[in-house]
């Protein structure tokens, strides 16, 4: 029986330390938007690793899933495997074994408290950008990776190491361009 955590925050710019999970045997870590359960890896793996007496320890609801009904399937998805799952900020802990009404009354509303969050961030950032755009001053989403620089550095022999530094760009986003396209 293993204690296993998960530390999630929304970009790569934002630090884990403040989630604190104590004694673990294990960590799954991601810098990825809690928008949805599916695309993100640590998650997945997370969900494969665990077996039946784990305990995954989360700091918070919100780490988890900023999703109402990805939060209650990840939960379910565990609690099937006879995994036990514990939240330390909210103090809630969901196992298999367990019907606390309570509990699943306070997940569900800490969960909608979440997600209406999440679309709340959103609808304010559209309303700047269409301010922005209004003053002339929007410009745009993320930098564009030249993809064919990054074929031309491959043909050319570099290592995804170094065609990474070369462009200024994380190694995963250079075997995304060179997975995808020659695929």
């Amino acid at each position: 029986m293993s204690v296993i955590g998960y530390k999630r925050v929304s970009t790569v710019d934002q630090n884990l330390d403040r989630q604190d999970l104590g004694d673990v045997d294990k960590v799954f870590e991601e810098k990825l938007s809690g928008k949805t359960a599916s695309n993100r890896p640590a998650l997945q793996d997370l969900i494969g690793y665990a077996r039946d007496g784990d305990t995954v320890v989360v700091h918070s609801i919100d780490r988890l899933a900023r999703d109402l009904r990805d939060l209650q399937d990840i939960i379910q998805t565990l609690n099937d495997k006879g995994v036990t799952i514990s939240f330390l900020s909210e103090r809630l802990i969901f196992s298999a074994d367990a019907d606390d009404a309570f509990a699943k009354l306070q997940l569900q509303m800490m969960g909608a408290f979440a997600e209406f969050e999440r679309n709340i961030i959103r609808k304010r950032q559209a309303e700047g950008i269409a301010v922005a755009k209004a003053k002339g001053v929007y410009k745009g989403g993320k930098k564009r990776i030249d993809r064919d620089k990054v074929h031309k550095l491959k043909a050319d022999g570099l290592s995804t190491y170094k065609i990474a530094d070369a462009m200024g760009v994380s190694r995963m986003s250079v075997h995304r361009i060179l997975n995808t396209e020659s695929a």
